[in-house]
C-alpha cells in the first residue's frame, strides 16, 4: 500500500535537496504515471519550412509548396545516387519530367534546359550524369538555407551543393556547387522550379 505522503527531505547528495522537476519525475515513476510526449514544434508561419515534415506527415515539403514522398538522403546532408539513379533508371539525358516511374516513392526533382553547361562550366556540366543533376535539383528543393548536401561519383568525382535564398522570387535559388577530384572547380548559379517540378538552371 502506497504512503499517503512523501518524505522529500531525503537527499541523494549531503547538503542538498532534489529539485522539484526530479521529484516529479521520481513519484511518477513510483505511480507508474505516464509522462507526456515532447510535441513537436511547427516552423513560425514567417520561416521557411522546406524539407520539414510534420508529425505523422509522410512527404517532405519543398521549396516551392510541392509535396515529395522521399528525400533520399538530402536532409542528412548525403545524397543516396544510387537510389535516385534507381529511379530514373534507363531514361536519358534532361527531357524527362520530375514524375519518374509509377508510384508516390518514386519521385525526384530532376534539372532540365541547355543551360547547364553555361552556368556550371562546360567541364563540369560534361561529367554531370542523370543522378548528379537529380541530387542538385532534389537538394534544391529540400534543402533550408544554412545546409548542404554532398555525393560520391563515378570517376574519383565529389560534389558538394550549398544552396540559399532567391532574389524575392519564391520559384527561384541561388546556389554553389563545388566539385572535388580530377576537375577541381567552384560554379555559381540560380536554379528555377518550372510547373512540372524540374528545376532549370540560369547565370546569376
Amino acid at each position: 500500500m502506497l504512503p499517503t505522503t512523501l518524505d522529500l527531505s531525503a537527499t541523494g547528495r549531503k547538503g542538498r535537496r532534489p529539485g522539484w522537476p526530479g521529484c516529479t519525475l521520481a513519484i511518477a515513476l513510483t505511480l507508474g504515471v505516464a509522462l507526456p510526449e515532447p510535441v513537436r514544434a511547427e516552423p513560425p508561419a514567417h520561416a521557411p519550412a522546406h524539407g520539414w515534415r510534420k508529425q505523422h506527415d509522410p512527404y517532405y515539403l519543398g521549396y516551392t509548396g510541392k509535396q515529395w514522398s522521399r528525400d533520399y538522403g538530402i536532409l542528412a546532408g548525403r545524397c543516396d545516387r544510387t537510389a535516385v539513379g534507381a529511379v530514373l533508371g534507363a531514361v536519358v539525358g534532361g527531357a524527362i519530367g520530375s514524375q519518374v516511374g509509377e508510384g508516390s516513392g518514386r519521385q525526384v526533382a530532376i534539372l532540365v534546359g541547355s543551360a547547364i553547361g553555361a552556368v556550371l562550366g562546360a567541364e563540369v556540366a560534361r561529367n554531370l550524369g542523370d543522378a548528379d543533376r537529380a541530387c542538385i535539383a532534389h537538394g534544391l528543393e529540400l534543402l533550408p538555407v544554412g545546409k548542404r548536401v554532398s555525393w560520391d561519383a563515378p570517376g574519383g568525382l565529389r560534389y558538394q551543393l550549398i544552396p540559399e535564398n532567391g532574389p524575392n522570387n519564391r520559384y527561384c535559388r541561388d546556389f554553389t556547387l563545388l566539385t572535388e577530384g580530377a576537375a577541381p572547380a567552384r560554379s555559381r548559379g540560380r536554379g528555377c522550379r518550372r510547373p512540372d517540378g524540374s528545376w532549370e538552371l540560369t547565370r546569376i
